[in-house]
């Protein structure tokens, strides 16, 4: 008989689901997905873009409800699909008020679906996007650590909004590097997996002050629910384990990320 998986904890204080791709599930209806997003508390969502092809339907998908939002942005793998047309689209929509960052943006050198010449371009675009509409970034990047800080210094005094490094498993120079720049760090399913002990290491360090919630669903789905399709319903288990690996109080970090989510998106 197989070990039953543990109920999805709910916890009194709300958190926020900082990245995750809702036009990317498939084993439920949206609706059912958004109501248990709801019923663990999980107060706003933002769906993420990654493709020309996907840009509108995020844009769809975040009048949906008044707690979904969205990003606009084209992911280091789509980027030699990226030409003047697609960063039209972006700029004109990169401050819809639904639209709260640009974004997936970055490098990614371990698959290499793209040239890595390309990438940094479209990258570096992408980054004046949000300067010159004052928003925050989502950033991929993979294999990429030296590349991505020469980027981002480039950038360092007119970009006046920083964001995130999302899905974090990059070294502690990258981390560092960010840390000290103001850019909160992403931290998902990852931290959960037993082989996962780099990732760990960098959220002992980063301060919980930059610390920021996601699932990245349907990808990375968190013990006890791996070999599953990942959704934002899966969220209360990663805060869980950032308070497990810090030592701290669960409210502790669960208000502490909230507030952070809040800063980097939705500020007053």
């Amino acid at each position: 008989m197989s070990k039953k998986r543990r109920e999805i904890p709910v916890f009194d204080h709300p958190i926020i689901e900082t990245h995750c791709h809702l036009d990317y599930l498939k084993d439920r209806p949206l609706e059912e997905t958004l109501d248990e997003t709801r019923r663990v508390n999980i107060e706003r969502v933002i769906t993420i873009a990654v493709a020309p092809g996907n840009l509108a339907q995020v844009r769809e998908l975040s009048t949906k409800a008044p707690w979904l939002y969205g990003t606009q942005g084209i992911h280091p793998h789509e980027a030699e699909r990226y030409n003047d047309a697609v960063e039209g689209e972006i700029r004109a929509h990169a401050r819809d008020e639904k639209i709260v960052a640009v974004g997936e943006i970055g490098l990614d050198y371990f698959y290499e679906k793209a040239d890595r010449d390309v990438q940094r371009e479209v990258f570096r675009r992408q980054l004046q996007i949000a300067c010159d509409n004052d928003r925050p970034v989502v950033i991929h990047s993979r294999e990429a650590d030296e590349d991505t800080i020469t980027i981002l210094k480039e950038f360092e005094s007119s970009l006046k909004r920083r964001g995130v490094i999302h899905s974090f498993t990059s070294g502690p120079g990258l981390a560092r590097y960010a840390l000290d720049q103001g850019w909160n760090l992403g931290f998902n399913g990852i931290t959960t997996f037993n082989k996962a002990e780099n990732v760990r290491d960098i959220v002992r360090m980063a301060p919980l002050g930059q610390i920021l919630l996601e699932t990245d669903a349907p990808f990375l789905t968190p013990v006890p629910y791996r070999g599953k399709e990942n959704a934002p319903f899966y969220l209360p288990f990663v805060a869980e384990k950032i308070a497990e690996v810090k030592d701290l109080p669960l409210e502790e970090v669960i208000v502490q990320t909230y507030q952070n989510s809040l800063r980097t998106f939705f500020p007053a």
